[in-house]
């Protein structure tokens, strides 16, 4: 017998995004005009309009504002040119292939993104970044060095500004793993995330 607590876990993907690549998990929801190559998204987890990302891993209840950039584009400033004409060539030229060899090296630097991470308006994830669980990427960072789970950063380049949580409690969270939890128990949880404390969650639900 069907669960009536539980909506349609089928993703929503509005008609105007453009996916390649990509696996969604159960309750996500892509937004208007967002380009996703390569990269799979954990359950709840959603994206909002005119974002993009390629090569990456995001885990799951994250919350991905509007104009965010997942493993933002590297050019070879190595070369004589950093445009597209040395690495996609065949745009321009006929019988020129693209550059095999530079979207591998694009390939092996992925982004890695945790559980319940909140990415703000329009930050950048830089190339190899890994943020941790429960991490906070405040609106426009740019973020060019990895995230330690449950801390907040903002600015270019992105710093640390505070930790969300306290050092045990961020501890006890991330073994808790809410986010693993199967939904019968998530639902019967939801009451407790609106009024207790991080503390208060912890202690209740570590003995659950």
């Amino acid at each position: 017998m069907e669960d009536t607590r539980f909506t349609d876990p089928q993703p929503k993907i509005h008609t105007t995004a453009e996916l390649r690549g990509c696996r969604m998990g159960r309750y996500c929801s892509v937004g208007e005009r967002v380009s996703l190559t390569d990269v799979t998204f954990g359950d709840f987890s959603y994206v909002q309009r005119h974002s993009e990302g390629i090569y990456a891993r995001v885990g799951k209840f994250c919350s991905i504002a509007s104009n965010v950039r997942i493993n933002a584009l590297e050019h070879p400033m190595e070369r004589i040119t950093t445009h597209k004409v040395s690495y996609r060539p065949n745009e321009y030229f006929r019988f020129q292939k693209l550059d095999a060899g530079f979207r591998q090296r694009r390939m092996e630097k992925p982004v890695t993104i945790g559980n319940d991470v909140w990415i703000g308006h329009g930050a950048v994830i830089m190339p190899g970044i890994t943020i941790g669980d429960g991490a906070v990427i405040g609106a426009n960072a740019v973020v060019t060095k990895d995230v330690p789970a449950y801390t907040v950063v903002g600015g270019v380049p992105a710093r640390v500004i505070r930790p969300r949580f306290q050092r045990e409690t961020a501890a006890r969270l991330q073994a808790l793993a809410w986010w693993d939890w199967p939904l019968e128990k998530l639902f019967i949880a939801v009451p407790d995330m609106q009024v207790l404390s991080a503390e208060e969650f912890v202690k209740k639900w570590a003995s659950t």
